[in-house]
């Protein structure tokens, strides 16, 4: 490989004097992006009863926005670098906001799953643009701190959406969830056509017409296998024809890319084993960190008791903490300090202990878990921003586009599997010890509604506690090996540069 395969993006010639308010509007855009993974968790009940929806229309309304950003990250990022990336940002803000519009409009459920659909694409686009533009802008140790601070945006959203769509819900129409978007839309396009400068990949190429096909089905029919493999069963003919077909065409896509003069993705990264280390370790470590904080809702909801907007309430110090980490520039002397791998490690140490203690160390008193959850956040906010600098450091400056696209698609690859994988130890342990009488209920809910009596649901509760307890605790040991096996790839790879 080339040096400039493993060389930082460089920055402008001369720093921006506006480089830190550029920096906000990339945060705000990149926040309400995320917001919109878990903001309509809390609004099921409304859209079940107002829009008359089935819990096939509800799981589609939820998912279908992250199945088609999912399946179209490569793509945005390819091009991000052709076509320019403030004009990609540009892009993404209009279609999300029109779909945003669109979704706090809509009288029913088919209308609100297509405008969910479309903000995903809008999202991809912003995704992929905003980590981009951010490499762009900043340079040196400022760009790790500009990385860390998009990173931890992200952390904020995931946690704070439940209890901002309750706090919504409680004084306005469920609508208002998207509506909300529309005025945050409009400031970062005027500030982001004020202040965001061009720029793009100087060579260039023909657009991959092919490689946008197949890598965006290949990817939708493995992620949506992926999603829908729990509900549906992992041996049922849907599941199974899905991830083949996505698996087969993300196979064309490798061999397609291959032979072309100007792909989307260059395979030849790939023989970069810094580049691997890096996306190996980004699948490895969303797959621990997401899986383990999912079944912590589900902890938070079903055996403390909480609805789903105070959960995520409690869950803000969590994302608060990586944030005024990455804010006051503790967490970027860390990174230089212990370098990338050393940085990883440690914070996936932090996020398993964290983990385990408020898993294994039960109170009624939130003292407990809020202890977890600042040491858990103090893991992520050295781990998160680590992986992120590892991804885009590790191709070439012109790529940064397709940089953030491969660092969003392996991200929601391993999320998914981590939820799926995690969720799937969940079940299988509360089947084991469940009541006899609610054998087959097949979720926790059921399972409840199906028993009788006060004493029956107890054992019910009780059984899906312990069930838990394995399940977090499978999900502390992931964190925890995903975190040391990312780090030694990335020393490894380190030592043999």
């Amino acid at each position: 490989m080339t040096t400039a395969l493993s060389a930082a993006p460089p920055g402008p010639a001369t720093p921006l004097r506006s480089r830190w308010l550029i920096l906000a509007v990339l945060c705000l855009a990149q926040l309400t992006v995320v917001l919109d993974n878990t903001v309509l968790t809390v609004a099921v009940p409304v859209l079940t009863t107002e829009l008359d929806a089935s819990t096939t229309d509800i799981q589609w309304m939820i998912n279908a926005y992250a199945l088609v950003q999912c399946g179209l990250l490569l793509t945005a990022g390819s091009a991000a670098d052709r076509y320019g990336r403030r004009r990609m940002l540009v892009a993404g803000l209009v279609l999300f906001g029109v779909g945003s519009l669109a979704a706090g409009l809509a009288r029913s459920g088919d209308q609100l799953i297509a405008a969910r659909a479309g903000m995903g694409v809008g999202g991809a686009l912003l995704v992929t643009a905003t980590l981009a533009v951010a490499m762009q802008v900043f340079d040196g140790a400022e760009r790790s701190r500009a990385i860390g601070l998009w990173a931890a945006t992200s952390a904020l959203g995931y946690a704070a959406g439940p209890p901002i769509g309750g706090i919504i819900l409680a004084h306005l129409p469920w609508g208002a969830i998207f509506l909300v978007n529309v005025p945050i839309v409009l400031v970062c396009l005027v500030a982001g056509l004020a202040l965001v400068p061009e720029s793009r990949d100087p060579v260039g190429g023909r657009p991959d017409v092919g490689g946008v096909l197949l890598s965006t089905a290949g990817l939708t029919g493995v992620v949506w296998a992926i999603i829908d493999g729990p509900e549906r069963g992992w041996t049922s003919p849907a599941i199974l024809g899905a991830a083949g077909v996505g698996v087969l065409l993300l196979a064309a896509f490798v061999g397609w890319e291959r032979r072309i003069a100007a792909p989307m993705l260059d395979m030849h990264f790939f023989t970069d084993r810094r580049f691997v280390g890096a996306v190996t370790g980004v699948v490895l470590i969303t797959f621990g960190s997401t899986g383990a904080l999912f079944l912590l809702t589900q902890d938070l909801q079903f055996v403390r008791g909480y609805p789903a907007w105070e959960a995520g309430l409690r869950m803000v110090p969590f994302a608060l903490s990586i944030v005024l980490l990455n804010l006051g520039g503790v967490a970027t002397r860390l990174i230089r300090r212990l370098g990338v791998p050393g940085a990883i490690a440690l914070g996936m140490v932090l996020l398993s202990a964290g983990l385990t203690l408020v898993t294994h160390v039960r109170s009624d008193s939130y003292a407990v878990l809020l202890t977890g959850l600042l040491v858990m956040g103090f893991g992520c906010a050295l781990a998160n921003p680590a992986i992120v600098e590892a991804v885009m450091s590790s191709i070439p400056p012109a790529k940064a586009g397709v940089g953030a696209g491969i660092d969003g698609t392996m991200a929601e690859v391993g999320g998914s599997l981590g939820i799926a994988v995690l969720g799937a130890v969940l079940n299988a342990r509360f089947a084991a010890l469940a009541p006899v009488a609610v054998a087959g209920a097949g979720s926790y809910p059921a399972a409840l509604a199906a028993a009788a009596g006060e004493t029956e649901r107890g054992r019910v509760t009780d059984a899906f506690a312990s069930a838990l307890v394995t399940g977090q605790t499978a999900g502390a040991v992931a964190v925890l090996a995903g975190g040391l096996l990312a780090a030694g790839l990335l020393r490894r790879a380190e030592r043999t540069r």
